[in-house]
């Protein structure tokens, strides 16, 4: 995780040099081995009867989908799709196209698909500018997609207003934060931030994100907190900001 942390430190210092504001960052199975049970030999029946085996089953490996396995979900996203995201603002639904980024939009899809964004906060609210999230509440899961990163794509739709888009540390570090952009922010474009989407329903929801806590520390959340401590740390230390109750795929 330090790797991650050291990204999101990088990226947060890099992007600083490039304007005046703040710039979107990020920043099991177990096997069971034991010695054979004992066998204890017969002393007086000389045609013993077989032991049982007292040695433990072997544990199964999981199948099938899991949360904290992200290469278990690879499906291809459709071509357009809209994701409603139910907040504590109210509801927001984006039109993603998967033309605009594929390997991008297979990653939110799936990540809709494993139900990742339940109770995700918006935890980085710059008003007037981006609304950012992706981190999940609980570190044992945002952990593994953290590390499933994504290769880089070439940007073909712009940071409009509106227009959702891949937050990242540097070269090929998409993974699983995201942000809306709450004014044209195209000066973004030519940095590598390519957008993905676009609201159709509940800007206004957007624009009421919680963001009295600011940017980053001393007053807003630390990355590398959340990421190790998750919903935690936020709801003790920032209990008014928003969070994603649910998010579905509308076909």
């Amino acid at each position: 995780m330090s790797s991650r942390i050291a990204a999101v430190l990088l990226s947060s210092l890099v992007l600083f040099a490039c304007g005046t504001e703040a710039e979107p960052d990020h920043s099991q199975g177990r096997t069971v081995s034991e010695a054979p049970a004992p066998v204890v030999e017969p002393v007086v029946d000389p045609v013993p009867e077989p032991e049982p085996d007292l040695k433990p089953a072997a544990a199964k490996e999981e199948s099938g989908p899991n949360i904290k396995k992200p290469e278990t979900f690879t499906a291809t996203a459709p071509d357009e799709f809209s994701v409603k995201f139910e907040t504590t603002k109210g509801d927001i639904t984006i039109l993603v196209h998967r033309a605009w980024s594929p390997l991008g939009v297979d990653r939110l899809y799936n990540m809709v698909e494993a139900g990742y964004f339940v109770e995700t906060s918006f935890f980085r609210v710059i008003q007037g500018y981006i609304a950012q999230f992706g981190l999940h509440a609980d570190p044992n899961i945002s952990d593994p997609w953290l590390n499933a990163t994504i290769k880089d794509e070439p940007v073909l739709q712009g940071n409009l207003r509106g227009r959702l888009t891949f937050a990242m540390g540097g070269p090929n570090s998409r993974s699983v934060q995201f942000f809306i952009n709450m004014r044209d922010s195209s000066r973004l474009d030519s940095m590598g931030f390519g957008a993905i989407g676009e609201v159709t329903a509940g800007m206004d929801v957007v624009d009421s994100l919680f963001s009295g806590y600011g940017d980053k520390p001393p007053t807003g959340p630390d990355q590398s907190r959340v990421m190790f401590e998750g919903n935690t740390y936020l709801k003790q230390d920032f209990p008014k900001l928003d969070f994603i109750k649910s998010a579905t795929i509308v076909k």
